[in-house]
């Protein structure tokens, strides 16, 4: 009786964990609109379908997999740079639409008196995480 409690327990605290992470994350798509924001970066607004539908198919493919614990007999090469790759753009298209949503780097540039270097400071962020990631990537990870 008191092992089914704990099962029944658990249970229940995962998906409440579930619910929180879950409608956090709704709340962030929706509140901040980063879904037709980033279908306008990507200069494909009639197609925002396919982002929405992205997501979920994501959300569901990868809450399959860990529960059901599938694995993929690929060679290293293909299992990490194929997704890598896909989770790299969509990470910085996000995080790109994130960042024009909030008008993050209008408000930076103009607080540190760099409006006319806007420019730079674009290309000194993408730089400096691209170099970062590689450092880590083909440093750190050997």
């Amino acid at each position: 009786m008191i092992e089914l409690a704990q099962h029944l327990f658990i249970a229940l605290l995962g998906l409440g964990g579930g619910l929180a992470v879950g409608s956090g994350l709704v709340a962030l798509l929706i509140v901040f609109d980063l879904i037709p924001r980033l279908a306008q970066l990507a200069g494909a607004f009639r197609k925002s379908i396919w982002f929405e539908t992205a997501i979920i198919c994501g959300s569901l493919y990868w809450t399959f997999a860990d529960f059901l614990d599938w694995r993929l007999r690929l060679p290293a090469f293909a299992a990490l740079s194929v997704p890598g790759l896909f989770d790299g753009i969509f990470v910085g298209m996000l995080a790109a639409a994130l960042t024009e949503v909030m008008n993050v780097l209008p408000i930076l540039a103009k607080r540190l008196r760099l409006s006319r270097f806007i420019l730079a400071l674009v290309m000194a962020m993408v730089l400096g995480k691209t170099m970062g990631s590689l450092f880590d990537w083909l440093y750190f990870q050997w």
